[in-house]
């Protein structure tokens, strides 16, 4: 409480001196005074405030500041550390997330007619509270429809909301796997995955799929059905990801984890990629 009594005093106007007195620079008053400046940013530096520390070092915060009472000026010094920490987190968040897409936004979502977007379901969906209630979304469409971009776009805007979220390609995760089972980190990466807020499988049903690679993916989803959310997308509707899995006992108990409270999104057209050659 000292520092951040510190910290409102280093903001807080100087005094000047009366009409009829002549003014003068006090050298040692001068430099005492900078050398308190400078041991309260030290010590706030060594409680890690560093959102008071840019709030004090700001020209900006310290002109608004002069006009204000002590708790006032505390309450500033206080916000612009929890936006800084807010700040700080997301970049964190979205760092690990290693979006494919990660200039992916809700806000440049394009809207034209055709595409099979239904702009409530979305606008709903970037709220968050179907990844507070564990919930999937399931994304399909044709090669080169916005697919990997919407989904990186919904992973986006959880990131930015305060969940974990991770992308990676469905195949990929599949054979990380199957490497993981050989060197016996298997269960260390599958708790790793169940704690994440937000998985993100692209791409699922490109490949053929292996035996053991129906009974990961059954052991991650397992790991997550009612309590973290999945987000898949793939070239294949939902109704022909059955046939694609094969052994019909675990297809049933994958669809069944991945159909559930889920929503779908089927989107419709022609290649983006092809309309913006």
């Amino acid at each position: 409480m000292v520092a951040i009594h510190n910290a409102a005093t280093a903001l807080a106007p100087s005094k000047t001196p009366s009409s009829g007195a002549p003014h003068t620079t006090n050298t040692h008053t001068t430099n005492g005074f900078t050398m308190l400046h400078q041991h309260t940013l030290n010590q706030l530096r060594g409680l890690r405030l560093d959102g008071m520390i840019a709030a004090i070092n700001d020209t900006a915060t310290q002109a608004s500041a002069e006009a204000l009472p002590f708790d006032q000026r505390l309450a500033l010094l206080v916000q612009r550390e929890i936006d800084w920490r807010d700040a700080k987190r997301v970049a964190r968040l979205l760092k690990g997330a290693r979006l494919k897409v990660s200039g992916a936004c809700i806000e440049d979502i394009d809207w034209r007619a055709g595409r099979g977007l239904d702009r409530h379901l979305v606008s709903a969906l970037a709220e968050g509270d179907w990844i507070r209630h564990g919930r999937s979304v399931l994304i399909t469409g044709a090669t080169g429809c916005g697919k990997t971009w919407l989904a990186c776009a919904l992973a986006q805007q959880a990131a930015r909301q305060g969940f974990t979220v991770l992308y990676t390609r469905a195949t990929r995760l599949l054979q990380e796997l199957r490497v993981a089972h050989g060197d016996g980190s298997l269960g260390k990466r599958l708790v790793a995955l169940a704690k994440l807020d937000l998985l993100l499988l692209d791409d699922l049903a490109i490949a053929p799929i292996a035996a053991q690679e129906r009974e990961d993916l059954l052991e991650v989803l397992d790991d997550r059905v009612g309590s973290r959310s999945t987000l898949i997308t793939s070239q294949l509707p939902t109704s022909a990801w059955h046939q694609w899995l094969g052994e019909p006992t675990i297809a049933d108990a994958i669809m069944d984890r991945l159909l559930h409270g889920s929503h779908t999104i089927a989107l419709k057209g022609e290649s983006l990629r092809r309309a913006k050659a």
